[in-house]
């Protein structure tokens, strides 16, 4: 599946429940933030040992998939109500954050551009 059609569906399938009234910006921003939460419970209270295994599992890999799915509808469909196209915005992100962590200052480093 492509994502014009990944689009498409996100949007039919939202408009079949007529559910556009409930997700102004502010609403879809606080269901990214919910369903980044949930993601993040998965991983709660485990060590990187455990959380490394637990990918591994096959019913915790599909609830993790599950998780970051949300995270993608909501994305899709808040950048199709703002009218902005989600893979040049990402495109535009990439080269911003190129700028601000450049390899020769940044490679392997963990830190924030601003300690750089």
């Amino acid at each position: 599946m492509q994502l014009d059609e990944l689009i498409a569906k996100a949007l039919k399938f939202r408009e079949e429940r007529d559910w556009k009234q409930y997700h102004s910006a502010k609403n879809i921003a606080l269901s990214i933030s919910l369903e980044a939460a949930e993601l993040l419970e998965i991983f709660q209270w485990k060590t990187d040992d455990e959380a490394k295994k637990l990918v591994n599992d096959p019913v915790q890999h599909e609830n993790i998939a599950d998780e970051l799915s949300d995270i993608l509808l909501y994305a899709i469909l808040m950048a199709n109500d703002l009218n902005i196209n989600i893979i040049e915005a990402a495109d535009k992100k990439i080269d911003k954050n190129a700028e601000k962590y450049p390899t020769d200052k940044d490679k392997g480093k963990a830190i924030k551009y601003t300690e750089l």
